[in-house]
């Protein structure tokens, strides 16, 4: 039994728009706006135009190298792929190991480029925590400029060029994995948070996760970044787990007058650290690698069950449930 390479990615697609924490008529919205306005375009428009934004709604996630009906029975995933990565699976390949395709958790090529216009995800929590649609929109519509131009200049397609030479499929999952490690942790929240009153219940807690429990033997796991093991809790929001990439560095405000007492990330910079000090905020970081793990686990495994072979690498730390 084998998936093609469509398959994976339209199965990928599927399990990000289940676990999207935007509602379908959203989602569908976004999709209508894009055909909109791919209409209205003319002949020399429309041949420019990314025609993967008509039917997907998560920009980083792509096939980047292959053809869709190349058979898969097995795949190199990977947190982060660059050349290296598919060096080495070709040279895996050239000893015998099956590899018929990479995939990366970290887009590349277009994907990469299109990083920002996943970003709108974030809108959603943050309205759900209390936050008006206006302040939420406004934020993010500056920092996904801020994005957007900081990615432009990067080298999309090394990665991509690399695949094509060597003639390795691949490609890459990005938000709809990220989508899978946020409603886990939703949901591990709402289910136990009764049980916690510190922050040092909470990282206890985190520990009974897998990927964590590994992420912490690697000196990756969970980490608190703002309080201390004797802090209150007050109302937990899971907030930097999808979505592209961090939000914007004002938010932070808005979430404590939310009420808001911690705040759970996968990872924050220290500009982003330093204003939710300002506004008297917890910050929990579960671990960026061990977080990713996490979503791309739950992707992969109904994936897995159709028959294809997982072989970890760069980072992933493989956990099956």
């Amino acid at each position: 039994m084998a998936l093609t390479l469509k398959q994976i990615h339209d199965m990928a697609i599927a399990i990000g728009r289940k676990q999207d924490p935007r509602p379908a008529k959203e989602i569908e919205a976004v999709l209508s706006q894009h055909k909109e306005q791919y209409e209205k375009m003319n002949k020399k428009k429309k041949e420019c135009f990314d025609k993967e934004r008509l039917v997907n709604p998560y920009l980083d996630t792509r096939v980047l190298y292959g053809t869709p009906t190349t058979s898969i029975k097995s795949m190199m995933a990977c947190i982060d792929v660059g050349p290296a990565e598919l060096l080495l699976a070709n040279t895996l390949r050239e000893k015998g190991t099956a590899i018929d395709m990479v995939l990366s958790h970290h887009p590349e090529g277009r994907a990469l480029a299109d990083l920002a216009q996943v970003m709108r995800v974030q809108d959603t929590i943050s309205e759900e925590l209390g936050i008006s649609p206006n302040i939420a929109e406004k934020l993010m519509n500056k920092r996904m400029g801020v994005i957007d131009r900081a990615v432009h200049p990067i080298n999309h397609y090394q990665a991509v060029d690399t695949a094509r030479l060597l003639g390795i499929p691949f490609m890459c999952c990005h938000t709809p994995a990220d989508n899978c490690v946020h409603d886990f942790l939703v949901n591990f929240i709402n289910k136990n948070q009764k049980k916690w009153r510190t922050i040092e219940d909470f990282m206890n807690a985190l520990l009974e996760i897998p990927e964590f429990f590994e992420g912490e033997k690697m000196g990756a796991g969970p980490k608190i970044f703002l309080g201390s093991k004797d802090s209150k809790l007050g109302k937990i929001a899971v907030t930097g787990m999808t979505g592209g990439t961090s939000g914007s560095e004002d938010i932070y405000e808005h979430y404590s007058h939310a009420g808001v007492g911690t705040l759970v990330q996968m990872h924050i910079s220290e500009k982003h650290r330093e204003n939710a000090e300002k506004h008297h905020l917890n910050i929990v970081i579960t671990g960026h690698i061990p977080s990713d793990s996490l979503g791309l686990n739950l992707l992969l495994d109904p994936i897995e069950k159709k028959g294809v072979k997982i072989i970890p690498a760069s980072g992933f730390i493989r956990v099956k449930r």
